[in-house]
């Protein structure tokens, strides 16, 4: 059977095959740690479980236009004014099935053959692949530790060309931790407000910022930005609604419009029921994501302090979001037994297999020679993790 070249273009989901192995280590009976998926393992809050409760007891069931609800819309509005300080009106949000869901309906609307989108690395997993699928160019920029990951204007310049179509921006970063302030997002649009290119701001994990460090759009700098910028958010990370799958869009309303039609002939509207749950989590308090964000604030302490204390292993203390990607070069070269360490992927398959951990490794992110934890584990579980990956790796010479 011959399948699209499309599909031969890509593979799947690091993340999810890497918890599907562990699943299945665990399945038979394998005591494994999992530090692998982003979820926080916080339940939703109650207001917005119980407004998909009730929508299942009104009836409220049925099909909602393609885009999402009048209602949810309305919410997505209140909070970009209220927390980015960005206007934008009904029409230009557009709802989803999940903030991936949105990204790839950007990426059918804007992409083509020809076209090129920059990525900085390390990157999310999925937007390569998602540019792939719509057969454009990924451009990777490769970012540097010592500047906490973050690309810089000059990289930024020299990855544009006449054929770039986008650049995705994720901050704060899935999977450093990094994220961009008001200042570096300021010398960005300084190169981005002359060039003819569309931003992808991903800011889903924007609730998750530590040490005083502020969360700023940059859509929220200046009306030309704004109108080149579509944003992307949605409800899982903040407000532990993974399950739910919603996510959103703010943009410029053709944009929006062109995801809307694509939406329409695809999966059609989220679920009506997901959407009562998400505009009551939005419009709720938010005394929850602050209660969530303390505890994860406590656990990137412990964590990064404990990696430290590897050898072998240097952690720098990311800023944001609720992983760790500790350097892990120190250990290429050794080997245990049978395992030689030759790049993080043997490490991560060394450390599940011989030291029950589930780790993602660097090379799935476009950066060799890390590690991606999650820390959205209770603190007991996070310090018998971590105890299991130093026996592990007192193993190696």
């Amino acid at each position: 059977m011959k399948f699209a070249k499309r599909v031969q273009q890509i593979k799947p989901s690091p993340t999810m095959a890497m918890a599907a192995k562990a699943k299945a280590m665990a399945a038979k009976g394998i005591s494994i740690t999992d530090f692998g998926l982003g979820e926080p393992d916080f339940n939703t809050p109650a207001a917005a479980a119980e407004a998909g409760i009730r929508a299942i007891q009104q009836g409220f069931t049925k099909y909602t236009p393609p885009s999402g609800t009048e209602e949810l819309k309305e919410a997505v509005c209140r909070k970009l004014k209220k927390e980015n300080n960005l206007d934008y009106e009904k029409k230009e949000i557009i709802v989803s099935c999940g903030a991936k869901h949105t990204l790839y309906n950007i990426a059918q609307v804007l992409f083509e053959r020809g076209d090129e989108v920059i990525i900085p690395a390390p990157y999310w997993v999925s937007y390569p692949d998602q540019v792939l699928l719509n057969d454009a160019t990924p451009v990777i920029v490769e970012t540097r530790e010592e500047d906490q990951f973050l690309m810089t204007p000059e990289q930024l310049k020299r990855a544009i060309t006449p054929r770039t179509k986008a650049v995705i921006l994720n901050y704060p970063s899935n999977p450093t931790g990094s994220s961009y302030t008001a200042k570096h997002l300021e010398a960005l649009a300084g190169v981005l407000s002359d060039a003819p290119v569309w931003i992808i701001s991903d800011e889903i994990y924007e609730k998750f910022i530590y040490d005083g460090v502020a969360h700023t759009s940059i859509a929220s700098l200046g009306p030309e930005l704004k109108r080149k910028t579509i944003v992307v958010n949605g409800v899982s990370k903040a407000y532990a609604m993974t399950g739910w799958r919603i996510g959103y869009a703010a943009g410029p309303k053709e944009i929006i419009d062109a995801m809307g039609t694509v939406q329409s002939q695809s999966t059609s509207n989220p679920t009506s029921i997901s959407q009562k749950a998400a505009a009551a989590a939005l419009q709720g308090s938010d005394a929850f994501i602050k209660t969530m964000v303390a505890e994860f604030d406590r656990r990137r302490l412990f964590v990064v302090e404990r990696l430290n204390q590897i050898r072998g292993i240097r952690c720098p203390r990311p800023v944001g979001s609720f992983y760790v990607f500790p350097n892990i070069k120190g250990l290429i070269g050794t080997g245990y037994k049978g395992y030689q360490i030759k790049g993080s992927t043997d490490l991560a398959s060394f450390l599940l297999e011989e030291g029950g951990i589930s780790t993602i490794p660097g090379e799935a992110f476009g950066a060799e020679g890390y590690l991606r934890l999650s820390y959205a584990v209770s603190r007991e579980v996070l310090s018998e993790g971590v105890e299991k990956l130093k026996n592990a790796v007192l193993k190696l010479s």
